[in-house]
């Protein structure tokens, strides 16, 4: 079977691509992210493949068709942790993601954002993807579902043109992959209750969800920036719901503040240093060391003055990312040397923070791969008229 052709726009390290390759035959043909992090990244695990950079100046009338197109792109407009102004956001980019649906006619498109976006501006998304001919399908999804050791909740939909004949969707499909050591779940274990969504586009509330036809929208931009989580200011930002993830009676409880990880003393860990006592995230950290099937690298490294900060290798361990997916040195490497090329001043700090900056906009492939599979699970079961059944 001939592999479908995949274009990736808003990549930043690959995640959600890496959760389409986990689902379906494909076989990345251009991706498109103009950040220099993630460029590097992009660059060493995909040599070959182009990167068309800032989607805002792409013009799709000159790039190839595709079968799939898949993206994550900026969340600041939509997230509880930003301003949350919505499509007014001058990062708001689905205007241009629009027109690329609109020239290029995938024969399927996935994206994802953050949960709260089905609150602010999704209805916009889908009256879009109506006025272009795409029905539309959505999932929210914890990526503590697929074992992660933070819930991280994200919204991913599933896009296809109207009239596509399902049994072309089904044929490109790969075996689900089960969750075992390193695997992902095929099927989400808990997910939001959704029902079927208005085929003309009605504006969905916070419980709305499942199938819609989905019109018009703004401008503006902004890529490669990292979302609002305050992922790069401390280890609460990264572990802060690891309790969480591990505990799902944690409403029933008085609330208190999460005993933090006590990292070992050594910075590299070897065999012989003392073991990092992870307090309350514990029963979460081992969960996913044994769906990883490696354990958890410290969740600090000595800063400036030897004070402790938040290492890359963790948050990459903790978006169940292979080591070096982010971190590798070949990829930094080459980062500082473009960098030098367009005159950029590079201190040692550059690297770390382009880093976090890729893994706070990434999405945890396995959790990725999990919603993508329950919504084409969903979408080829249903009969064709769309209403499926009662």
């Amino acid at each position: 079977m001939t592999a479908l052709s995949m274009g990736s726009m808003c990549t930043g390290y690959g995640g959600l691509d890496m959760a389409v390759a986990a689902v379906l035959d494909v076989e990345p043909v251009w991706v498109a992210d103009p950040d220099p992090g993630a460029a590097a990244i992009l660059a060493h695990h995909h040599p070959g493949v182009p990167n068309l950079g800032d989607i805002t100046a792409v013009d799709w009338s000159a790039v190839a068709p595709i079968d799939v197109l898949c993206g994550g792109y900026p969340c600041q407009p939509f997230s509880v942790a930003g301003r949350r102004k919505g499509t007014a956001d001058a990062r708001h980019l689905w205007p241009h993601i629009a027109t690329a649906l609109r020239v290029l006619r995938p024969r399927l498109a996935i994206f994802e954002n953050v949960e709260h976006h089905l609150r602010l501006g999704f209805a916009d998304v889908l009256a879009d993807l109506a006025g272009l001919g795409f029905d539309a399908e959505w999932i929210t999804l914890r990526a503590s579902v697929v074992g992660a050791a933070h819930p991280r909740s994200r919204l991913i939909f599933l896009a296809w043109p109207a009239d596509t004949d399902r049994t072309r969707l089904e044929g490109a499909r790969l075996p689900r992959p089960t969750p075992q050591r390193g695997g992902v779940a095929a099927h989400p274990t808990h997910q939001r209750h959704q029902r079927p969504g208005d085929a003309r586009g009605r504006r969905p509330g916070p419980a709305d969800g499942g199938i819609a036809a989905a019109h018009a929208l703004g401008d503006r931009r902004d890529q490669g920036r990292p979302e609002p989580a305050r992922i790069g200011r401390g280890p609460d930002a990264v572990l802060g719901g690891v309790q969480a993830a591990a505990d799902p009676h944690r409403d029933q409880r008085p609330r208190q503040r999460p005993q933090q990880p006590r990292p070992a003393a050594a910075a590299g860990r070897g065999q012989d240093a003392d073991p990092i006592d992870w307090g309350d995230y514990g029963p979460a950290i081992d969960r996913w060391t044994r769906i990883l099937g490696r354990p958890a690298p410290a969740p600090t490294e000595p800063g400036r003055h030897g004070r402790p900060r938040l290492s890359p290798l963790f948050v990459e361990w903790l978006m169940g990312l292979p080591p070096g997916h982010v971190t590798d040195p070949a990829i930094w490497t080459a980062y500082a040397e473009n960098a030098r090329k367009r005159g950029a001043r590079i201190t040692p700090a550059t690297a770390r923070n382009a880093q976090l900056r890729a893994l706070g906009n990434g999405v945890v492939p396995q959790q990725g791969a999990a919603a993508l599979a329950s919504l084409l699970d969903r979408l080829t079961a249903r009969p064709a008229d769309g209403r499926g059944a009662a």
